[in-house]
């Protein structure tokens, strides 16, 4: 009998050691005996497997090693990742992967350091289902489940809890987060609509960022990377403890330039954050943070018929308090920019130029949005966890594209209840209503059945509803597009916000799987779905005349419908690997700009291997073609353009992205009750240069090559 140690494939961790019992054969038995007896055991075995029930399949608990302080709370959280992922972010309080009501995955810290990333959308390319389109080196949109469109606005995202979606326009500046990936604990994905516990917003889904504790970033850490595409990446963050007391301060910078033209800047931000907690007994905590943020220029967003660079000031101030359950938070999120023009597409430049109600091309805008928070978890009875909450929020919006300065008014109640009815059935139930200062209150239901077939496999069946409400810009937008024809004055033609738009709609039906094998160094998943989509929200003029202003309108049906399957797996100690595939599919009645473009098959693989200081990491993307519905425009101005004028293809054709990154872990010491190390690390972003678009109107993507140093003091 030996022994050798458990590792996990890419979102497991190292446990304890698992006994590995060796059949060996006597010097005295030939070939022929022993391969007699080994056909003899393993029919025995197969006679065993198929006689004993279901029940028998589930693998014994593995003991967790007691030890004391650090050790022992690293090898608890070591052993929990080895069984299974804890995750919040489906009922907002902590459970077990295959206890959520939703479709859950988790990207955790060593996923995102041996990625090479730069960005968290990359990072999500790797979860089934997710849908990441790249228009340019700023510019992404993420979205769920074949739903993703230019200026993506139905993914809910989320810093600690704290939304920082834009509540005011429904985006996301995924490269001006609020946190470094050196920051970054766990990423947790929430796939499906969770209004239900989230409201507004979480339509197609969540994804909840959760960074480090200041012990868990205790010391000084740096990183400087560098590279192609004049891309520089600097982090500094310090964090400490002492009696009742931590903290957290970091700051960076990030600049690179624009695929499109390298000689043109595309981002230069800067960040600074702090935070401190103050902790109570019965694990309660105060906790205050803050963080500032500039970029100039940031090179988006794309839209259907220009892009801009804008100048930007993102800032955010957060108080909480939290023990026994209850939880109260208020937060302020502010994004102060200046867009000094609209650059329009090629070939529409001399004939269309966009402006504000006066006529300017520039304007100020000033974004707020205040928001407090409390919710109270408890157990009603032993099997039965509740979670009850509501939120207040106050969306503010000023900006020359708008009709007047806007406000808007949300308030949230809800409750979730999971009840363990049966040790192998739970049920699960939330339901939250919403009111809104423009338009009529809803009621987000979700419910869903919980069946564990044995402690390794589960099935889970749940059915939700969720809403996106209308945003500022949908009911106060009013922007002029100047059309400019050859022989003929100068027309503007008006988009005009307005209030009589409804909240679109989701609502989704889900069947999921998840079973561990092999002494859990095997996991697979496997989940259909189908969403059917209404009154999705869209500029459009209702009578055609385009002397008439065009306006937000509701309309069409869309089902969407697929599979995703996959599998993460330990092949050795050292390497491990996952492998998934996506399939979707819709029928909709949506036209225009509002049609859904989507890529009927996906395909996301990795590699991961270990050796002794070296790491090594492969990252393999597919997708396959789409289309992509373009503006009108570029079809009726097409007999004023230049001959010879190549326009953009609503088909786009798939493409294969080979992500790689090597490390080299030049020193490590762990003296001072933590790990101090320094690593050097090259990556490789799209190595096979299979230079693609994302979008029609996206740039083309090429190879970037980085070289990293990371230090921990």
């Amino acid at each position: 009998m030996s022994e050798r140690p458990c590792f996990s494939a890419f979102r497991l961790r190292l446990d304890t050691t698992c006994t590995v019992h060796k059949l060996e054969t006597g010097p005295s038995m030939s070939p022929s005996t022993t391969m007699a007896n080994n056909w003899a055991q393993l029919l025995t075995i197969v006679a065993y497997w198929l006689i004993v029930p279901p029940e028998a399949w589930a693998e014994p608990p593995f003991a967790i090693p007691r030890t004391s302080s650090t050790t022992e709370h690293q090898l608890q959280e070591e052993a929990l990742y080895l069984k299974e992922e804890t995750v919040s972010i489906a009922s907002r309080y902590e459970q077990p992967v295959s206890r959520a009501p939703s479709d859950v995955y988790v990207i955790t810290d060593e996923d995102i350091r041996h990625s090479g990333a730069t960005d968290v959308p990359t990072l999500l390319r790797q979860i089934p289902g997710l849908e990441v389109m790249q228009t340019n080196a700023v510019d992404f949109n993420v979205s769920v489940r074949g739903d993703n469109q230019l200026l993506a606005n139905k993914l809910l995202i989320l810093v600690d809890g704290r939304s920082i979606y834009i509540d005011q326009s429904g985006q996301v500046l995924w490269k001006f987060l609020p946190v470094a990936l050196t920051e970054i604990k766990r990423i947790e994905v929430l796939k499906g609509p969770a209004s239900a516990v989230y409201g507004f917003n979480a339509f197609d889904g969540v994804v909840n960022i959760i960074t480090k504790s200041p012990d868990e970033m205790r010391g000084t850490t740096l990183q400087v990377a560098g590279g192609d595409l004049g891309t520089i990446l600097t982090t500094g963050i310090h964090a400490g403890t002492g009696r009742n007391w931590s903290y957290r301060v970091s700051g960076g910078h990030e600049q690179n330039q624009r695929w499109s033209d390298r000689n043109s800047p595309a981002l230069n931000r800067q960040r600074i954050a702090g935070m401190v907690e103050h902790h109570l007994p019965n694990q309660g905590r105060f906790r205050a943070e803050a963080s500032l943020g500039r970029s100039n220029p940031y090179n988006g967003f794309v839209t259907e018929a220009a892009t801009s660079d804008t100048r930007n000031s993102l800032a955010h101030a957060l108080l909480s308090y939290e023990q026994n359950g209850l939880l109260i938070r208020g937060w302020w999120n502010s994004l102060f920019f200046n867009n000094p023009s609209n650059t329009v597409f090629p070939p529409l430049t001399p004939f269309l130029a966009i402006t504000d109600r006066f006529g300017q091309t520039a304007g100020d805008a000033s974004f707020n949005t205040y928001d407090l928070e409390t919710r109270y978890q408890f157990n009603l009875i032993e099997p039965l966890k509740v979670n009850i909450g509501t939120n207040f929020r106050h969306i503010a919006a000023s900006w020359s594209y708008l009709k007047s300065r806007t406000t808007e008014n949300r308030l949230g109640l809800y409750a979730q209840g999971d009840w363990k009815v049966l040790p192998s059935l739970e049920l699960s139930a939330g339901l939250r209503y919403d009111i809104d200062s423009h338009d009529e209150p809803t009621l987000s239901p979700r419910g869903a059945v919980i069946y564990h077939v044995n402690p390794n496999h589960t099935l889970r069946l749940s059915a939700s509803v969720a809403y996106r409400q209308p945003t500022i810009i949908d009911i106060a937008q009013h922007t002029n597009t100047v059309l400019m024809l050859p022989g003929l004055p100068p027309t503007a033609v008006s988009i005009l916000g307005t209030s009589n738009v409804r909240p679109e709609q989701i609502v989704s039906y889900e069947l999921g799987y998840q079973g561990w094998w092999w002494q859990h160094r095997l996991r697979t998943r496997v989940t259909a779905y189908f969403n059917h989509i209404s009154d999705l929200i869209a500029v459009q003029n209702p009578t055609g005349n385009p002397l008439t202003p065009a306006s937000p309108t509701n309309g069409g049906v869309a089902d969407l419908y697929g599979g995703e399957v996959g599998l993460e797996v330990l092949m050795t100690s050292w390497l491990s690997g996952f492998a998934n595939y996506a399939y979707q599919d819709l029928g909709q009645t949506f036209s225009g700009i509002s049609r859904r473009g989507f890529a009927h098959h996906k395909v996301n693989a990795g590699l991961r291997g270990k050796w002794n200081q070296f790491t090594g990491e492969l990252l393999y993307h597919h997708t396959s073609s789409a289309a992509y519905p373009l503006t009108d425009l570029l079809t009726n101005l097409a007999p004023f353009f230049p001959t010879g004028t190549v326009l953009p293809r609503e088909a786009i054709p798939g493409y294969h992205l080979v992500n790689l990154r090597f490390g080299y872990l030049i020193w490590e010491n762990s003296s001072v009750g933590y790990i101090r190390e320094a690593e050097i690390a090259v990556s490789v972003f799209n190595a096979l240069n299979d230079t693609h678009r994302e979008h029609p109107l996206g740039d083309l993507l090429g190879t970037r090559v980085m070289g990293w140093l990371t230090v921990k003091l």
